[in-house]
């Protein structure tokens, strides 16, 4: 294993004009806990982080992935490797990093232009995460990244940090960066931006429950419900506001022989999506 060492996802930061909107569908729908929120900001949570989405109002739309690394040292290893690589980076200003309830930060795009945050130190919190709708999320889980060339892609977060390919799906390269099956998921498009936002949830009975809930109040349902082949984990992906894309799953699967493991290439077709026999229907691509 080579690289910065990446501990998890931290987080995501999504700037919107339906500010409000999100707020409502964050807490109603998807399950999540206000930590903060004022005029500008809301910041929420999933499990015993201090927050996992923060909202921003704002004109222009922006979305931001933070990633938790291991530690000043290995930020410093990742500074220097990007500064190898000529990748334009910054240093997150002390205000900042009180906004994100950080240590410190770097923040830099990857190569198809998708806005990366590798913090320091996230504030963890010992009450329990509450709900207002229990959705059964037990935590954040990954975020697919759209890629304009995902095998490249994939070398970035390979040698950089510290991502191994877990497999493809197709032309999706499912990277985890911890024992969990991925913690990014890379999907082909010739733009950047996030593709969906996961929560695990505690059991197939949480994912159908919210199956039926979303359906109920007419809510998009875009994939599923179905099983990963890859992951092996049960899934829901539903639409937001922005048209956001986020997943419920249950169920992944981790991979605790890292010398052993070796990536499976899935198939393009829908067999290689779901296991069940879902139709992604324009969501995942074809090829």
């Amino acid at each position: 294993m080579s690289g910065a060492l990446v501990k998890d996802i931290a987080y995501v930061r999504i700037v919107t004009s339906n500010f409000v909107e999100s707020i409502d569908f964050a807490v109603n729908v998807l399950g999540l806990e206000i930590s903060f929120k004022d005029k500008n900001k809301a910041y929420l949570r999933s499990d015993n982080r201090y927050c996992t989405i923060c909202y921003e109002y704002g004109v222009n739309s922006e979305q931001v992935v933070g990633f938790e690394i291991d530690g000043p040292n290995e930020l410093r290893v990742a500074t220097n490797a990007l500064e190898e690589r000529g990748v334009p980076l910054r240093w997150g200003t002390r205000e900042e990093c009180a906004e994100r309830h950080v240590e410190e930060f770097i923040s830099f795009s990857d190569p198809s232009g998708n806005m990366i945050e590798m913090v320091t130190y996230p504030e963890y919190t010992g009450r329990r995460h509450y709900p207002s709708r229990d959705a059964g999320i037990t935590k954040f889980s990954h975020v697919g990244l759209f890629s304009k060339d995902p095998r490249s892609d994939q070398d970035f977060w390979c040698s950089i940090f510290n991502g191994r390919v877990s497999d493809w799906a197709g032309q999706i390269a499912l990277l985890r960066f911890n024992e969990v099956h991925h913690t990014l998921a890379l999907t082909p498009r010739e733009e950047s931006g996030i593709h969906h936002i996961n929560f695990q949830v505690e059991s197939i009975d949480d994912v159908m429950r919210s199956y039926y809930f979303l359906r109920e109040r007419g809510t998009k349902i875009i994939f599923g419900p179905g099983r990963h082949p890859t992951s092996s984990a049960v899934f829901l992906y539903f639409q937001g506001p922005d048209n956001l894309v986020y997943e419920y799953s249950c169920g992944v699967r981790s991979i605790l022989d890292e010398e052993g493991h070796r990536p499976r290439q899935f198939s393009r077709s829908n067999w290689g999506a779901c296991l069940w026999g879902a139709r992604p229907n324009g969501f995942l691509p074809d090829g």
